[in-house]
């Protein structure tokens, strides 16, 4: 595996999920994989699960992970080719890149959405240059358009705690007070139509994903509608994908508090287990008495993320 962006970078599911469950059981039983190895994590962003969890999974695999905060451990880099620097960034990614790559084995890179340019965010200017100029195997730790290891973390969530064997998953979009990415969604919207379950998404209309990540998937503007029967519940809040209207990309369409998930929306569900990615806007996104109920699973959800990074990690330096 030379890079993770996308579901089809995983390969066959089952046998990826069967994997997950037996990295989970013993997660230091491939250590003599990373023994002097290096993993450079670069984070444009701030992080706690994806930081954490990733350098847990290369230590779990005898790894050396390296952590580089871009712009407060370095210097600002620019991203933008054929700009003049003569601003307060005195570094370009097309040296930083194949530096980094010098220094390690494998790279993980995070990197947000700008949320002002569609084709900008959606072209993955700054992955593109890791892929092209690093000469390592590149794992994308979120980038402006998906989030790969959260969503098979999800879905390695749902195969453990799934009761029956094709469950119906429901992701909702949710207020938030403000404008967030697309990645999550449109990664889990991935995973899901590439996973065995009955997946339908919700939102307020205006907030259409892309369609190269909804696919087949069920789209239902009515909210509790698309709650009944429901054995699973994917709270997630997206700024506006743009899709219909280029204009409105990034723009907050909607705070209706209609959309959090409590547990009237719950009532509807077939006693639906709970997830989200973390960090949650309680009483927005979802209400205390649902977070915090027995059928939650934010917490194991959240653990799983190590196993996912471990899994990927694992093929990368097997491929090494």
């Amino acid at each position: 595996m030379r890079s993770f962006f996308h579901v089809q970078d995983i390969g066959n599911l089952d046998e990826a999920l069967k994997e997950a469950l037996e990295v989970k059981k013993n997660p230091f039983a491939w250590k003599h994989l990373g023994t002097d190895k290096t993993i450079i994590l670069v984070f444009f962003n701030n992080s706690l699960r994806t930081r954490l969890s990733s350098q847990k999974a290369a230590l779990n695999l005898g790894m050396n992970p390296i952590v580089l905060n871009v712009n407060g451990d370095s210097w600002k880099l620019e991203t933008e080719m054929g700009v003049v620097m003569d601003g307060d960034k005195s570094e370009h990614l097309r040296e930083a890149i194949p530096v980094i790559g010098s220094f390690c084995d494998i790279i993980g890179v995070r990197s947000f959405a700008g949320l002002t340019d569609r084709e900008k965010d959606y072209g993955e200017e700054i992955l593109r240059q890791f892929i092209e100029y690093s000469g390592r195997p590149v794992i994308s730790l979120e980038s402006a358009t998906v989030h790969p290891c959260q969503a098979f973390a999800d879905l390695i969530t749902i195969e453990e705690h799934k009761e029956k064997k094709r469950p119906k998953v429901v992701m909702t979009w949710a207020p938030h007070p403000r404008a967030l990415p697309q990645a999550v969604p449109n990664s889990f919207a991935e995973w899901m139509n590439a996973a065995d379950v009955d997946f339908v998404i919700t939102h307020p209309e205006g907030y259409e994903l892309d369609p190269r990540f909804v696919g087949d998937a069920k789209v239902e503007y009515n909210q509790m509608k698309a709650f009944e029967g429901a054995d699973f519940i994917y709270a997630k809040n997206w700024s506006c994908p743009g899709v219909s209207n280029p204009a409105d990309y990034g723009k907050i369409l909607s705070k209706d508090m209609g959309w959090t998930v409590d547990a009237k929306h719950m009532a509807v569900t077939n006693n639906a287990q709970f997830l989200h990615c973390l960090p949650v806007r309680r009483n927005m996104i979802v209400s205390d008495e649902v977070i915090d109920s027995p059928r939650s699973l934010v917490i194991p959800e959240a653990a799983n993320r190590v196993v996912s990074a471990q899994v990927v990690m694992k093929r990368m330096l097997e491929s090494l």
